[in-house]
């Protein structure tokens, strides 16, 4: 299957929304409930929110496009941590956040997750970054593993809130 990753326009905001929409229960921990996993969507993951994405000039959200589809996305968040403990763990400077990526199911298995991990670091290096980071569920393996298998390292832990939930994640990082 031939997948090409390419920067996502404004004119990509409510696709990449239903692909976040679709996707993003998927990573939630089993204690999420639906109520706040919907809040959640409707709050930053909305096609408005998406929008307001692709404008911002520290992020750039990376789309996998597969027989005209957008099949999963990624967004990089350039910039130090707000939370000085992540910053303190991740310790390197520029930095990236790798904010989100996330692949359609019925395409997972597929090189959609490595064309986009590999887009996301060469954007990373190209702008200049000493390295990337991350936020993955402590309960999400898969994801986990994927991270581990790219390079990524365990170096701390923070919080993360799906609505009215607080949600425990590792911060992962790769130097460069």
């Amino acid at each position: 299957m031939l997948v090409t990753v390419d920067r996502a326009g404004l004119w990509d905001a409510e696709a990449l929304s239903d692909v976040a929409a679709a996707t993003f229960p998927l990573a939630c921990p089993p204690g999420a409930t639906p109520d706040d996993i919907e809040i959640f969507i409707s709050d930053v993951l909305s096609g408005e929110r998406f929008g307001e994405y692709l404008t911002d000039p520290t992020r750039t959200v990376l789309k996998a496009v597969t027989g005209g589809d957008i099949v999963g996305y990624t967004m990089l968040h350039a910039g130090e941590p707000a939370d000085p403990q992540v910053a303190a763990a991740v310790n390197l400077s520029p930095v990236v956040e790798i904010s989100k990526m996330y692949v359609l199911p019925g395409h997972h298995g597929s090189g959609v997750s490595k064309a986009l991990m590999r887009a996301a670091l060469e954007r990373a290096r190209d702008d200049g970054a000493a390295g990337v980071w991350l936020g993955v569920n402590q309960e999400n393996q898969r994801a986990q593993r994927f991270y581990l298998k790219h390079g990524f390292q365990r170096v701390g832990t923070k919080t993360f809130h799906v609505g009215n939930q607080l949600h425990h994640d590792y911060v992962m990082r790769l130097a460069f």
